[in-house]
């Protein structure tokens, strides 16, 4: 949200209260406290009818400082709260002189100037300035609803920011799921779940944290609608802000960037590890298409007769009725037999996924079932809250009330007893800001955070079932620790070449937010892609950590699209496998470090400059370079760092002192994938 009118006058209808100086400083119980007026304070009237901040600083674990400014203390946080980890051994560094008092965490330092107006800067073991937080940062806002001259009649908005400067050459990364521009600088983002596609700003997962190639990242405590202001209002610096009396937020440091997100998964929770036979070639039904059992089978011959490896086959939505999503039960007139189903695909090597979903429609069974027993979020008046956006008078699952996870978990047992394996949670974005729920949670902070109650109750429902290492979900939406239930998917693209560079966007985006396991709609969701950008996608799609192919109102089985399709799923699907030992090993990295296994180039080579804005490239694991091709005409220009290379394909090798660029030609069975050597 942008405060200013440029950068001298605040807007029209807000005021501002900045912090003006540290005027007292004190440590209480490993807590930095400082008390900072909005006016330079020099005599004791100064303090009368004053605004007066308190900002904390404290540290969970090392190399984190934790900062929380204030205004009114006294106001009430319904919650919800990011299940955050802290080690209670660890104790912080404190100390305060005449000019300066400061909080040491490992080799992260938060130095605040007292002698002077405000600033806090914040440094590493060997005195390098990080960020800082200076003059017109840290400061309590107002948005006036009335004017000014209703003095008995107060309305209005309170909210809180703090500022963090950007150096020359500093870049902004991460913040969930984004398929505009990969590095952020000169973006708005807000924080707010939507299904969007990835067509637009919106994004399925909205994670508050972001990290730059300066050694550092911020992550906000604020599960509800946080807005960053990325070079953006102050071209040199990140603004973050958030409704309310209270801002908190992380600063963590590495130095390197894996460093980061090891110690914000630290914090957050760490990836899962998703079981070996997720790694393979999944096949969906795709969503509106036609399909019964028979299409099934003939889908999954076909697979086979071409000798396309495969592992898991996907039931998209209409396994259930239309107008009945969700009541879990298979719709009798096209799968008459659905256990018997899933054993003859169990029978020929096969794990089974179904669709599911928290909106329960009022045609579904569960509807009255979930609104006698008050499982849903309601209205104001007490009547259950209902839309007609998805399916017709749905309702959505409570998740804080713990009996209606239980009830939901039950459903869904059924189906897992049947012989299902795992379950791909769609939605989780049209959730209502106005909404009440059981626990009296705060139904604007419970839009971005249903969706981690939703994959928290299934994923736990699925370690119970199968053990931990065996659960798996696919999840569309998620925020913060979301990571800890993968697999999380990216789609609802076009099928096009634009719309395939923006998916890898957002997995870089997704990959550099502390989420390990990232997939994606080989050949794009809505239309029929050409064969080019079909069977480019399948390249792409096959070198990824996980593999779908998944579409709208088309099917994509292959051979569907041409027969060279099928050559090509064969062939890099088979590469796939070769690879899996190693893919693996990147895999339980990501678990133990939180380093997904797609990754961007800076994640790796964070002191090559030219490889800080790459975002059409990526390397898969710390071994394998992979550069998708974008075009219709099979060239492709990609950059190789410094290294001895070998092309794992063609067997050309690489022995470059310097990075640099390649500009070559594909054919549809290769494309650039180098491992270093």
């Amino acid at each position: 949200m942008k405060f200013t009118n440029g950068y001298w006058v605040v807007r029209d209808g807000f005021s501002a209260n900045f912090a003006a100086q540290a005027y007292d400083v004190r440590e209480q119980n490993g807590t930095l406290e400082v008390y900072a007026p909005v006016k330079v304070t020099k005599t004791r009237g100064d303090s009368l009818n004053a605004t007066l901040l308190t900002v904390r600083y404290s540290s969970p674990m090392p190399n984190v400082i934790k900062v929380k400014v204030s205004h009114y203390e006294g106001s009430y946080d319904a919650g919800p709260y990011f299940e955050l980890n802290s080690d209670s051994s660890f104790k912080p560094a404190i100390s305060i002189s005449e000019k300066e008092a400061s909080i040491t965490s490992g080799n992260l330092t938060a130095n605040v100037c007292i002698a002077d107006f405000w600033k806090v800067t914040y440094t590493n073991d060997k005195g390098r300035q990080l960020t800082k937080s200076e003059s017109k940062s840290a400061a309590y806002m107002v948005k006036h609803s009335h004017p000014q001259e209703h003095m008995f009649y107060s309305d209005e908005l309170p909210f809180m920011k703090d500022e963090l400067s950007l150096g020359v050459g500093e870049y902004v990364y991460g913040l969930g799921e984004r398929f505009g521009s990969f590095v952020k600088n000169g973006q708005t983002v807000d924080i707010w779940n939507a299904d969007g596609g990835t067509a637009s700003e919106q994004a399925y997962k909205n994670i508050p944290f972001y990290m730059t190639n300066r050694g550092y990242g911020v992550f906000v405590n604020n599960p509800g609608a946080v807005s960053f202001e990325v070079a953006s209002e102050k071209v040199s610096r990140v603004q973050f802000s958030v409704p309310g009396e209270s801002l908190e937020y992380y600063v963590i440091y590495g130095p390197e960037p894996k460093q980061i997100l090891e110690r914000y998964t630290a914090l957050t929770g760490r990836p899962a590890l998703p079981p070996k036979w997720t790694f393979g070639l999944w096949l969906s039904t795709s969503f509106t298409t036609s399909y019964d059992e028979k299409t099934v089978m003939h889908f999954i011959d076909g697979m086979f007769e071409r000798k396309i490896p495969l592992s898991v086959f996907h039931f998209d939505c209409f396994w259930m009725k239309g107008f009945h999503w969700s009541d879990f039960i298979w719709d009798e007139e096209t799968f008459p037999d659905p256990a018997g189903l899933i054993k003859r695909l169990h029978d020929r090597g096969l794990k089974v996924c179904v669709w599911i979903n928290s909106y329960i429609a009022q045609r579904s069974y569960l509807f009255k079932e979930g609104m006698e027993k008050g499982y849903f979020i309601k209205k104001h008046d007490g009547s259950v809250w209902q839309t007609d956006l998805w399916q017709a008078g749905m309702a959505v699952v409570d998740f804080t009330n713990p009996d209606a996870c239980k009830w939901y978990a039950s459903k869904l047992r059924a189906l897992l007893d049947m012989g299902v394996d795992c379950f791909k949670t769609d939605f989780g974005e049209r959730i209502p800001e106005d909404g009440v729920y059981f626990n009296g949670a705060d139904p604007v902070k419970m839009h971005n955070y249903y969706t981690f109650l939703y994959n928290k109750t299934v994923f736990n429902l699925l370690e119970e079932k199968y053990g931990k290492g065996n659960a798996c979900l696919f999840a569309r939406s998620a925020t913060a620790g979301g990571q800890q239930f993968p697999v999380h998917w990216g789609g609802d693209c076009e099928s096009t070449f634009e719309s395939m560079a923006e998916t890898l966007r957002g997995g870089l985006s997704l990959g550099l937010s502390g989420f390990g396991f990232w997939s994606h709609d080989i050949g794009g969701f809505e239309g029929n892609p050409p064969p080019a950008v079909f069977k480019r996608w399948l390249q792409f799609g096959l070198l990824s950590s996980h593999s779908r192919l998944h579409g709208s109102n088309s099917y994509r089985v292959p051979w569907s699209v041409d027969e060279e399709s099928s050559e090509v799923a064969k062939k890099f699907a088979e590469i796939k496998i070769k690879m899996l030992p190693y893919i693996l090993e990147a895999a339980e990295e990501a678990n133990k470090t939180g380093v997904p296994v797609l990754r961007a180039m800076m994640l790796e080579f964070p002191e090559d400059p030219s490889c800080a804005q790459l975002d059409r490239q990526y390397m898969l694991g710390s071994k394998f370079l992979v550069a998708p091709v974008f075009s219709e005409d099979n060239k492709v220009s990609y950059y190789i760092p410094a290294g001895k290379w070998r092309h794992y394909i063609d067997g050309r090798e690489l022995n470059l002192e310097c990075g640099k660029w390649f500009t070559e030609e594909y054919d549809f069975m290769s494309l650039p994938l180098w491992e270093r050597v």
